[in-house]
């Protein structure tokens, strides 16, 4: 309601800082009808010697006998070429006030005397705001903007001036999802971002366009998993959905989740969030595995080709399955991080402790041993002197933690009665303890 504090002088409307302003300068322009078309305004009055007078008269004077045209951003820009091509002030003067209808002025008044007549200030400048935005978002052109903004040659004061009230941000969201391709709202979003108010963007399409405001958007959510442990279901729900936007910011943000599950302080907590946006992904039917095989397993070819096999149909097969028993039995195994997948963990839970499912007995002990590993295999990282990569594993619980499994398994792959079952639960009590 900048407009409600000015004062009208010979010379114009002047605002706080006594300078001239144009009421609906820059907005005008940006939206179809109105004044002329604030587009072409912006011409920057710039010499031309070669122009016609009659042809630089006869557009000025076409644009001067449009609406409001005194209060267009360019009036002085024209009125200079229109000086300068030999144009007399009576005629200017005659147009210019002869089509002066006063549009913003009389918005203005009305708004004040709401006031007069009692309506709180702020439902008043609502009421005019709600209006604009409406106006503008049925007039729109991005053509229009984005002329306006490559002919500035900088960062319009207005421009800078709209982002700083969250009703002119808002705006600015829903335009940039509706053009996306628009040149000035772009540039305008990462304005908003670089002034701090990234968490409000909370388009996805909209914060994709640019990675510097995505990042930002980003680390937002991150920091809200991080920081409410107590709605982490929900802040999961909404960074994974951000990340799995498209393959773009997919790739982007799992490598920089995996950059930093490799910090010492809260590696895991990372780890866990690239894990459910790999679920979320999968459960929303993206065919992720190959993307994450490769942020997990570049070093061991093999284990990954079967993994990979396995994960893209989401179903064992024994095939695999021994590939990689051979390469976990090995004394220089793969990282224990590349079965701790949360799909192949829920194959292998499935195989062993549903009902009905079965296994062929010749490679049961294989499903068995790399469970049992998964859950119960630590590795740390090699010490000063070890080749660059080493990880000292620690089997300690490993065979323990086999035989628990394997005990477990024969209780759960038989249907048995609830009378059978109660007298085993001493045993499963005892095996859920592994690791």
């Amino acid at each position: 309601m900048a407009a409600m504090d000015e004062e009208y002088e010979e010379d114009g409307w002047i605002n706080r800082n006594n300078q001239p302003v144009a009421a609906g300068a820059g907005v005008a322009g940006i939206v179809g009808g109105g004044g002329g078309g604030g587009a072409e305004e912006e011409a920057d009055g710039h010499d031309e010697p070669l122009e016609n007078p009659q042809e630089v008269l006869g557009e000025c004077l076409s644009k001067f006998a449009t609406n409001d045209y005194i209060m267009e951003p360019g009036i002085f820009a024209q009125l200079k070429r229109y000086f300068q091509a030999g144009g007399t002030p009576e005629q200017v003067i005659n147009q210019l006030s002869a089509n002066y209808t006063a549009v913003a002025q009389m918005a203005n008044l009305l708004a004040e005397w709401l006031i007069l007549a009692g309506v709180r200030v702020t439902d008043v400048q609502a009421m005019v705001e709600n209006h604009l935005k409406d106006m503008i978002l049925k007039t729109f052109d991005p053509k229009k903007a984005d002329k306006i903004f490559t002919e500035e040659g900088e960062t319009p004061a207005w421009l800078t001036e709209m982002i700083e009230h969250h009703t002119w941000r808002s705006l600015i969201y829903r335009l940039a999802e509706e053009y996306p391709d628009c040149l000035m709202l772009n540039f305008t979003i990462k304005l908003i971002s670089d002034a701090g108010f990234q968490s409000e963007i909370t388009s996805i399409s909209t914060a994709a366009q640019q990675i510097e405001v995505f990042s930002r958007v980003l680390k937002t959510a991150i920091a809200k998993f991080l920081n409410h442990p107590d709605d982490g279901a929900t802040a999961i729900q909404e960074c994974a959905k951000m990340v799995c936007h498209g393959q773009h910011t997919y790739v982007y943000s799992q490598v920089l989740i995996q950059v930093l599950s490799q910090e010492p302080k809260g590696g895991f907590i990372m780890k866990r969030l690239a894990q459910e946006i790999t679920k979320y992904a999968l459960k929303n039917n993206h065919n992720v595995t190959p993307i994450t095989m490769a942020l997990n397993s570049a070093r061991h070819p093999q284990a990954c080709e079967a993994l990979t096999s396995m994960l893209t149909r989401n179903a064992l097969n024994p095939a695999d399955i021994t590939v990689l028993y051979r390469n976990y039995s090995s004394p220089e195994p793969p990282p224990i991080d590349l079965i701790r997948n949360p799909q192949f963990l829920d194959l292998l839970v499935d195989s062993l402790f549903k009902v009905g499912v079965k296994i062929n007995q010749e490679h049961k002990a294989k499903y068995i041993y790399l469970l049992a590993y998964a859950a119960s295999v630590c590795e740390t990282p090699g010490k000063k002197g070890q080749p660059k990569g080493h990880r000292n594993t620690n089997k300690d619980e490993l065979k323990p933690t086999i035989q628990a499994v394997e005990k477990v398994h024969t209780i759960c792959n038989v249907n048995r009665g609830s009378t059978e079952l109660i007298a085993e639960i001493s045993t499963l009590y005892n095996c859920i303890r592994f690791p």
